[in-house]
């Protein structure tokens, strides 16, 4: 923090901006500015490691970013990101202070040091990742791509069965493998055993139950 040659109408704002500063640690800048001197316009800076402002040194985005912005009212812009030299983001605030005859004659920023955040949000949402939400957020053909795979391992457990001269224990057995394997797990698996055993889906469900009852083996 430093001070030096400060407009006594902008005195006021330096206990202001050591409140801030002091508020939200060592990740919050605080610049106070007097732009009726724009060569050397920093008069005051508070924690200015975050973005190696200091005294003495000209507004940068004031004009670019502030004043430009569509989101620009009563004399102050909240929120708007900018990046370090270093390529850490930076989110910002910016108020005009004007004197007792309505000239601007300052500006306070607030310069917020928001990557490490950035950084624990990306381990949080990773820490989070379940497979629920990796389904959820999967693509739209990722369940073609699930009922394809698994009819197919439907087709090679049939195999080669004459499925119209096989018994009733034979297809059971079929079921009984099937499910022991996981294949009643997948979305749609009843319609595509049906279809493929050629019987009804009540008939697989009444395997199932079958299979649930006498245990019988494969």
């Amino acid at each position: 923090m430093k001070e030096q040659e400060i407009n006594p109408a902008l005195k006021p704002y330096v206990s202001v901006a050591n409140m801030i500063g002091s508020s939200f640690g060592n990740n919050c800048e605080v610049i106070l500015h007097d732009l009726s001197i724009p060569q050397k316009s920093v008069v005051y800076v508070v924690n200015g490691h975050v973005t190696g402002r200091k005294v003495g040194q000209p507004f940068d985005h004031l004009l670019s970013i502030v004043l430009s912005s569509k989101d620009f009212k009563d004399d102050y812009l909240s929120n708007y990101e900018t990046d370090t030299a270093d390529g850490r983001k930076i989110k910002a605030s910016t108020a005009f202070i004007r004197d007792d005859k309505n000239y601007v004659i300052g500006a306070l920023c607030i310069n917020y040091d928001i990557s490490m955040m950035e950084s624990i949000q990306t381990f949080i949402n990773d820490f989070k990742l379940t497979a629920a939400t990796i389904e959820r957020e999967s693509k739209p053909d990722a369940y073609e791509s699930v009922t394809d795979t698994t009819n197919q391992l439907i087709k090679r457990i049939i195999g080669n069965a004459d499925i119209k001269c096989l018994k009733r224990k034979g297809k059971i057995s079929l079921i009984q493998f099937m499910k022991e394997k996981g294949v009643f797990q997948i979305k749609g698996s009843i319609d595509m055993v049906a279809e493929l055993m050629n019987i009804s889906k009540v008939t697989v469900y009444s395997y199932l139950d079958e299979v649930k009852k006498e245990k019988v083996k494969v």
